[in-house]
């Protein structure tokens, strides 16, 4: 499976499809989706646990400890905290963010679903969100699911990305725009 996607490739590939193989196995796909996603959740907001993530430093057991308490204080458990574990353990811990990004494109394609890069100045409302899919829907014709960033620096709008496609309505890249044509003017 993991050949017939070129974004899930390499040793993150290779993990990615081994979880979701799993997974799909004990019907877990979703349980360990949300697990990942928590963990993910963790991982942007504490610079700690990115440094544990990343950082060669750390001895393999010392790294197992530490990453334990935090699953354990998250919640995640089952499948997915044994994937973690086991990716320390093979001191592939540093790639977990590519492994949870094939981990979602594999469980799309499963689910027949597509995903959508946004990036907004600021966080959508649930009502803006659900209109934004209907409208990706009514594109692509498949349910699509939304992996939402907040970058203030576009300023206003939005920057939208699935598959190769790309819409940048954002207020930035429209700024840019004019003062480009105002130099060319003058």
């Amino acid at each position: 499976m993991a050949a017939e996607d070129p974004s899930v490739s390499g040793v993150s590939g290779r993990y990615a499809t081994a979880l979701f193989e799993l997974a799909r196995d004990e019907q877990s796909v979703d349980q360990v989706r949300a697990d990942l996603d928590k963990f993910e959740a963790l991982l942007n907001e504490s610079a700690d646990l990115k440094r544990l993530v990343r950082s060669p430093v750390f001895a393999a057991d010392a790294q197992l400890k530490a990453l334990t308490a935090v699953l354990d204080k998250a919640g995640v458990s089952g499948t997915s905290a044994k994937f973690l574990k086991v990716l320390t353990a093979n001191r592939r811990l540093f790639a977990v963010a590519d492994v949870i990004r094939a981990y979602r494109a594999l469980v799309a394609k499963f689910k027949g679903e597509a995903t959508a890069e946004v990036t907004v100045a600021e966080q959508l409302s649930d009502k803006n969100l659900d209109a934004l899919k209907a409208a990706l829907k009514s594109v692509t014709g498949k349910d699509v699911a939304l992996n939402v960033k907040v970058d203030p620096s576009i300023i206003g709008g939005l920057v939208v990305k699935l598959g190769s496609r790309m819409v940048d309505s954002s207020l930035r890249t429209k700024l840019n725009s004019i003062k480009n044509a105002m130099k060319e003017a003058g």
